[in-house]
């Protein structure tokens, strides 16, 4: 009897040993936040003090070297245990097998029901199987200075053509010096800007990233060039598009040295603080037959060299739980996932969120192959850059694109 005493006492210490392994857990978060506001703070002391065994510890690292810097940190054994993740990344983190399923935790969480309708399918993983939790979405669309549309007598370009003759009309020498000092359109050809140019060449009927000679057909090839002429025919890019990255961008308009760029409604509230009414939006334009603009995601993941993947899983949970979901999106700008908090929404004016909704029939995302990666990352903006630069050929160009997504 003492010995079955001692053998259960034992079993029982070893037990409680084995339930303290994760009793104090720490989750390495990696995100990237464009917006001053971070709520991050806010959000991991209530995290906390509702799980006061687990620790958050969050890196907000650089978008401009994101990517790179997670793809290393994984390869080296260094990932973090959570992160931000947006969906042109997914097939090639599965093909890392760096992400961890969450399909099980996704049945038993009782916020699942509170997710918009289809935004999970649209998330799956190439497999089939889920790997993303949606943490925010938008839609891009054309921002616009309403005041110099007016001053101009003209309207937001409905198509290509109107685009162009906006640009050109709003390509202006206002000090007189002899030089341009205000353009038609801020273009974003550092990286990021890859939607820019997919508005504008995707848009046109024949031309695909992941069909047969969807790149290099000549309605392909002329609707690049088109972009290109912007630049060097035209005039109506700043200078420094080739280089220009989001906040290149947006600072430009803003202080009303470009007249139209595209961007998200994350972005929104900041455009309106700064310019009141003089800011507007409207979908992009159609070009070519069609239209293209993205949509774009933000999502979590957890992964699968994570010390303690429950402890991650409620981190990530959280940040996509009803009203921690809707303060996340308060600083970043972007829109809610979930049903509860979109109902009421106010932290966007009218005409932005109007923008949005009559941009998602039309949204797009970039094709799911480990491909979009490398095109997002290197391949475009490179390509983009030297083709701006007049180094290579607008046939030059997507070739290279197409090479890369024909190697799949």
């Amino acid at each position: 009897m003492r010995r079955a005493l001692k053998i259960l006492a034992l079993a029982a210490s070893v037990s409680a040993m084995a339930g303290l392994a994760h009793a104090d857990s720490t989750v390495r978060f990696w995100y990237h936040f464009d917006n001053p506001d971070n709520p991050m703070d806010e959000l991991i002391a209530k995290f906390e003090e509702q799980n006061p065994e687990i620790t958050i510890e969050a890196e907000n690292v650089p978008w401009n070297s994101y990517y790179d810097n997670l793809y290393t940190a994984i390869v080296g054994g260094g990932a973090p245990d959570a992160a931000m993740v947006k969906l042109f990344a997914q097939p090639r983190l599965v093909e890392m097998g760096a992400l961890e399923p969450i399909d099980d935790w996704l049945a038993n969480w009782k916020g699942k029901d509170d997710l918009l309708d289809n935004i999970l399918d649209i998330n799956a993983g190439p497999d089939g199987s889920q790997y993303y939790l949606p943490v925010q979405y938008v839609v891009l669309y054309l921002y616009y200075r309403a005041d110099m549309f007016e001053q101009a007598g003209l309207e937001p370009p409905a198509t290509c053509e109107d685009f162009l003759t906006a640009a050109q009309t709003l390509t202006q020498d206002t000090d007189g010096d002899g030089n341009n000092d205000v353009y038609g359109f801020g273009f974003r050809g550092g990286k990021g800007g890859h939607d820019h140019w997919a508005s504008l060449v995707l848009s046109h009927d024949g031309v695909s990233l992941d069909e047969d000679g969807g790149l290099t057909n000549e309605t392909a090839i002329a609707a690049n060039q088109w972009v290109i002429d912007l630049h060097r025919e035209h005039g109506v890019f700043p200078p420094s598009a080739p280089n220009d990255g989001f906040q290149e961008i947006i600072a430009a308009f803003q202080q009303g040295r470009t007249a139209m760029t595209i961007h998200h409604i994350g972005s929104s509230n900041a455009m309106a603080e700064a310019l009141g009414e003089k800011v507007s939006a409207a979908p992009v334009p159609q070009c070519g037959g069609g239209r293209w603009t993205a949509f774009g995601d933000e999502s979590l993941a957890v992964f699968s060299s994570a010390e303690d993947k429950e402890a991650a899983w409620k981190w990530i949970s959280f940040l996509s739980s009803s009203e921690n979901n809707a303060l996340f999106n308060e600083a970043t700008g972007q829109l809610p996932v979930t049903k509860s908090d979109s109902e009421n929404w106010q932290n966007h004016e009218a005409r932005f969120v109007q923008a949005t909704m009559d941009s998602l029939p039309f949204a797009e995302t970039l094709p799911a192959t480990g491909a979009t990666s490398d095109f997002v990352d290197n391949v475009w903006p490179r390509a983009m850059q030297r083709a701006l630069l007049g180094e290579i050929t607008s046939e030059h160009m997507m070739r290279e694109i197409e090479k890369l997504y024909a190697s799949e």
